[in-house]
Parts: C-alpha cells; structure tokens; sequence
C-alpha cells in the first residue's frame, strides 16, 4: 500500500514570498501609477518587508496587490481612497483581511479577474526580462528538493499559484519535473474539488491519502466535506501561518501539526 500526497506550493514548498510582494508593487505601479507619486524606496522596501508579515491572509496571488495599495493608504493620508485604511495597522489586517477584502474592491472599483491576469503578465515579463532574478526571488525551504527528488510516494500539486510558475521553480529550484497532469494550479477549481476527484481515480484506490497545506482555513474546508474523511491533514508549521492559527489547529482532532523536518522524511 503506497502513499499520495497532495502538497500545497507556496508556504509548503516554496517561500516565494519575495518575489510575490516584488512583483505585487511592479503590478501595482501598473495598476494605479499615481500612488506611488512621491514614494521613495524606503517607504517601498518597508511595503515590502510588511507584506511579509501580513503573508499568512494571501488565499490567491492578485490579493498582494490589494495588500500593497492598503499598505500605502494606511501610510499616506492624502491618497486614501478606503474607508478602512484610516488607523488600520498590521495586525488589523492579518485580524479582518477576509472582511476587509471585499470593502476595498468595492471602493476602489476593482474585480478579480483583471487583477488575477495583471498580476500573472507582470511575473511572466519579469521571467522573460531576467529569469534568474525572478527565480532568485524564491527560495524551497530546506531539504524540499531532495524530499521531492527521492519522493517514493506519489506526488502531486494543489495550489492556488498559476501552474507554469510552480512548474518553472520546481524545475529551476529543485531539478524536478512534475507532469503537468499533476500539477492543479489556479483556475482548477477548488482544493476541495480536485482532492475529490484525486481520491476518485481508479489508480488511487488503495493509497493513503494526505494533505499537506500551511492554510488553517483551507483545511477546515476540507474537514466540512465527509466525502473526504479519508486524507490525513497536516497543516506545515514553516508557512504562512500564525501562532493562533497553529494553536487553533492543534486543538482539531483532524489536523497534523507537521514540522519541516518531519514533512521531507515523509516524502522520502
């Protein structure tokens, strides 16, 4: 009896923090060139640095861009547009971002999808411009690469990243070709969906079945679905996550609490 792990990408496999907060101010330049009239790069590098931080609430790429906007409105009274921005900080964000969300899109008359395609153009130009900039932005968290070379289980990749950019860092960072059937990136519907369908698959029948995700929120959402009561959770305690999130999980009888250490002796 063998294992199938379906893994998460960013905060799983791959820090891509810097290079997603880069590339959401490169699109956000595009988007609303007239923010950032009068930012310096000091006050750009401390965008940067905060996007960090508020990391842990991105579910989907072009939300970056969000986050940078907002960060600027908390900062620049002049340009505010948001009714929220006044007097938000950090932990407000990370706090009310799912509330938050929706009021920004609508004062600034924003939608989804155009963000979603502006966000992935800007990260194909600076692929094409300077690949190794672009790659040199992300890094796979320690021992990832040799889990995923030697992997004895089947592997395959859920994420809400747009396919050909997991694709290319795997190749790049870590000397792996996943086949493109395996890898379910944006526009796969669902986590929940594609993880049913996994389970389906007459080739599957037998295999354990984990999940290995760094969004507390994303795993409850599979735990709301008896139809996979089969897949073992783990929430990664190295991503995208925060201490009351760990500690909410920790408390959920479903959840796994997987340590970066544990999670590439698994693969192997």
């Amino acid at each position: 009896m063998g294992d199938l792990y379906a893994l998460d990408f960013d905060g799983v496999i791959c820090d891509s923090c810097g290079e997603s907060s880069v590339s959401a101010v490169k699109a956000a330049k595009v988007r609303w060139p007239a923010l950032f009239n009068g930012v310096d790069s000091a006050l750009e590098n401390w965008v940067v640095d905060q996007m960090h931080v508020v990391r842990p609430v991105v579910e989907t790429g072009y939300e970056n861009l969000l986050l940078v906007r907002l960060l600027l409105e908390m900062r620049i009274p002049s340009i505010r547009k948001s009714s929220v921005a006044e007097g938000l900080t950090v932990e407000g964000i990370l706090e009310k971002w799912s509330a938050l969300k929706p009021v920004i899109m609508e004062e600034w008359g924003e939608e989804r999808d155009p963000l979603v395609n502006l966000f992935g153009k800007v990260r194909d130009e600076w692929m094409d411009q300077d690949l190794n900039t672009w790659i040199g932005a992300n890094r796979l968290y320690p021992g990832v690469s040799d889990a995923l070379r030697f992997a004895s289980s089947t592997i395959y990749i859920v994420t809400t990243k747009q396919s050909r950019f997991a694709d290319a860092l795997l190749r790049e960072l870590a000397g792996v070709t996943i086949p493109p059937e395996r890898i379910f990136g944006l526009g796969s519907g669902p986590k929940v969906e594609v993880l049913k369908m996994l389970q389906k698959k007459p080739e599957h029948q037998g295999l354990k079945l984990h999940f290995v995700e760094d969004r507390l929120a994303t795993l409850k959402n599979v735990i709301k679905e008896p139809e996979l009561d089969g897949w073992s959770l783990y929430l990664g305690d190295w991503g995208y996550n925060t201490e009351e999130e760990r500690d909410e999980a920790s408390r959920i009888s479903r959840i796994q609490i997987l340590q970066l250490s544990d999670f590439s002796t698994k693969l192997k």
